[in-house]
């Protein structure tokens, strides 16, 4: 095991050497693989604003559970019962028939509500369920209309079903995207370490024939490859902070126009890992895929 530590330790010492030796190289194709990374992870992130500030201006969905009439005080608590051990409840808010009517008449109804001979309004339950599937909204609705004393459940779960209708046609696209410019920078990859093994072909030469097994030629590669491929996530997450920074202020002031508080965030610690073990494989593939064609064809008959 110590062997195998020593091993990988001086593979990325000479990883390190050859990307130090050509900064400027380097640079240029961090540059590359880091804007072209930039793009899908701005797009996810740009989604996933988007999804916090529609629930930020259009409020939590919620189900509304009108009891009948003639329903009893029963009826009522086992409605009650119903929602207070259900886990998929939230939270809820029982609405008496009196405090509707008050509701009402404080809204300007006072005059057509008082010609009325009683109140018509019936007692009324507000739910808000854990989460925004909608297919959590039509199973808890229909549980809930088949419980004794409800009347009607009206669901406030439409524009739920459209906003993840978008969001899923956007990060499908973004998906796409994301694997179009993956094989790009696989590419590229490929080509750079290509160079590589045809400006130190001599050397791997020399190395054959002392003995050096291919695993040992090749580990260096690898960790090349992964180390551009790190430098290129690196790039991108300095990318979109920078574009998140200059955006934030003019996000801030348009959820401010619909009352609400919002503030554009950036990649959390998941997010930007992901960002770097992304562009760590992509430099893996391309370089593995250059190696194997290329030192293969070299290898002595």
């Amino acid at each position: 095991m110590t062997n195998w530590f020593y091993l990988h330790w001086r593979a990325f010492a000479q990883a390190c050497s050859r990307l130090l030796a050509q900064p400027l190289s380097t640079a240029l194709s961090a540059l590359v693989v880091g804007i072209a990374l930039s793009l899908p992870a701005g797009g996810y992130l740009v989604l996933d604003n988007i999804a916090g500030l529609a629930r930020g201006v259009s409020g939590a969905p919620e189900i509304s559970v009108f009891m009948a009439p003639e329903a009893a005080a029963a009826q009522v608590r086992a409605v009650r019962q119903k929602l207070d051990a259900d886990v998929r409840v939230a939270r809820h808010r029982f609405v008496p028939r009196d405090e509707a009517l008050a509701q009402l008449e404080r809204a300007g109804l006072g005059d057509v509500l008082g010609g009325l001979a009683s109140n018509p309004l019936p007692d009324a339950f507000i739910v808000v369920p854990l989460g925004e599937d909608p297919e959590l909204f039509d199973a808890l609705a229909g549980e809930l209309r088949a419980l004794s004393g409800v009347a009607h459940v009206q669901l406030d779960s439409e524009w739920v079903k459209r906003l993840h209708a978008l969001l899923g046609l956007g990060k499908t696209a973004v998906l796409v995207l994301a694997a179009l410019l993956g094989v790009a920078l696989v590419i590229v990859t490929f080509n750079t370490i290509r160079l590589q093994i045809l400006t130190q072909r001599a050397e791997i030469e020399v190395s054959r024939l002392l003995g050096a097994t291919d695993l040992f030629i090749c580990r260096p590669f690898y960790w090349f490859g992964c180390l551009q491929g790190l430098l290129g996530g690196l790039v991108a997450l300095g990318t979109v902070w920078a574009v998140v920074q200059a955006l934030r202020a003019p996000v801030q002031g348009l959820a401010e126009t619909y009352g609400t508080v919002f503030v554009l965030s950036g990649p959390q610690a998941p997010e930007a890992a992901a960002i770097l073990g992304f562009a760590a494989v992509l430099g893996w593939m391309g370089s593995a895929i250059s190696v194997r064609r290329h030192l293969a064809g070299d290898r002595p008959g």
